[in-house]
């Protein structure tokens, strides 16, 4: 009788839910998994040696091109690293403002995660009531940046600009008109505040929607519970983070336990797991959303409370408004400098990180006491996720392998980065 050897099979090199070009090679005893490769493709565009090459501020736009899911997440710890070294503490304000601006960009990232997930166990709707919310985050991140997703909004010392007073309307369309185009604009006739207000208000019925479609449904269970388990002393063991790690019934929560911005002054809770599979870490990320409204509807009360400056006043480092550029010829000059040769940075190293959406970014800077960095070697949470497919994919069905490639949520951007 001849011998029964294992198949050996390409899963990929592309997948939805991994949004990059990620090849698995799996090895295959029937339909079960007997091992699992993963091989990173061809995403790689050397992020932190560009860096080095760069003044400081021109490298904050690829941040957000490194996890182009949570964005401004990333943006923070680059700019946090560089204030750090600086030693530049940005106004109050504009800390309030990025708060908000973490959690409108979780609140995207997992909408995408729970849209896309779903579409890969077969739940083809709730893609769509996902996605209806997160055009709505786009549009916030395009009224204060002017683009979609590539924001560049966090800089040293504060954000770009204040929030605008108005939020852009839709116009009337042959298909849009009447009764449906005034209901569109509802909730943005006033500021931008008042939209994300809003927004923030309604969106716990959104994330109902989203769990009557999911949370009970008897497919959704039998593809999620009790698959991926990871406990939570391996969890810790294999560098997992966020979601990842919270799942497991890890309480470890940067916002709380390393607080950074204002979050040390926001109510909030940190959902945890108890069984440590897919179905727990979809349970957790459910909830965070809830939070992240909570959060930013106390960043809005604050906000509008509080007028004032968004920015330090700080011109070793701060370059002059657009408008005050365009007017003097001083300003042009300090413009011109600031933007082409850059500011120069203390010597030292340090360590900033942040609770992302997928769990620790952290950027550890090293300064030579250029205008550009020397070392700005990149923690992504994906990267740690990643490692972790053989051990969890092992023993699983082919199908399982799907289910495991969302729920560690990865982009490559980060990971090959």
């Amino acid at each position: 009788m001849s011998e029964i050897r294992n198949y050996t099979m390409n899963f990929g090199p592309q997948h939805p839910s991994a949004h990059g070009v990620l090849r698995l090679v799996l090895e295959l005893d029937g339909e079960t998994v007997v091992r699992a490769d993963p091989h990173i493709g061809l995403l790689h565009r050397g992020t932190e040696k560009l860096i080095e090459s760069k003044p400081f501020n021109q490298s904050i736009g690829y941040m957000d091109r490194l996890d182009y899911m949570s964005m401004m997440c990333s943006e923070h710890a680059y700019v946090r690293a560089i204030e750090q070294l600086l030693g530049i503490e940005p106004p109050v304000r504009a800390q309030y403002i990025r708060t908000m601006y973490d959690e409108i960009t979780r609140l995207g990232n997992h909408m995408l995660w729970i849209g896309s997930s779903g579409i890969d166990l077969g739940a083809m709707t709730v893609f769509l009531y996902a996605f209806r919310e997160r055009e709505q985050t786009l549009d916030m991140y395009e009224a204060v940046s002017g683009t979609r997703m590539h924001a560049t909004y966090y800089r040293p010392g504060g954000v770009y600009r204040d929030l605008p007073d108005k939020m852009p309307e839709y116009k009337e369309t042959p298909w849009t008109k009447g009764k449906k185009l005034k209901h569109r604009n509802e909730w943005r006739e006033g500021s931008l505040l008042d939209f994300i207000e809003a927004f923030a208000k309604d969106l716990p019925s959104k994330v109902d929607e989203y769990e009557t479609l999911l949370t009970d449904n008897r497919i959704w269970k039998q593809r999620t519970v009790g698959i991926g388990v990871l406990s939570p002393e391996r969890a810790q063991q294999l560098g997992c983070t966020g979601p990842m790690l919270r799942g497991s019934g890890v309480e470890w929560d940067l916002r709380k336990k390393q607080p950074y911005a204002m979050y040390h002054e926001m109510d909030f809770d940190i959902p945890v797991g108890i069984n440590g599979d897919c179905y727990d870490r979809y349970l957790v990320r459910v909830e965070e959303m809830r939070q992240s409204a909570r959060i930013i509807l106390q960043c809005v009360e604050w906000l509008k409370a509080n007028p004032g400056h968004v920015m330090l006043k700080n011109f070793k480092v701060i370059p002059p408004t657009r408008e005050e550029m365009k007017d003097d010829m001083e300003a042009l000059i300090h413009h011109f400098k600031l933007f082409t040769e850059g500011y120069s940075v203390p010597r030292g190293e340090t360590y900033a990180a942040v609770e992302a959406p997928k769990g620790e970014f952290g950027c550890y800077m090293v300064s030579d006491g250029a205008t550009k960095p020397f070392r700005a070697p990149l923690r992504a949470p994906g990267f740690a996720h990643l490692s972790a497919m053989d051990e969890l994919a092992t023993g699983h069905m082919l199908g399982d392998v799907v289910a495991l490639m969302g729920t560690f949520d990865i982009v490559f951007g980060e990971v090959d980065r």
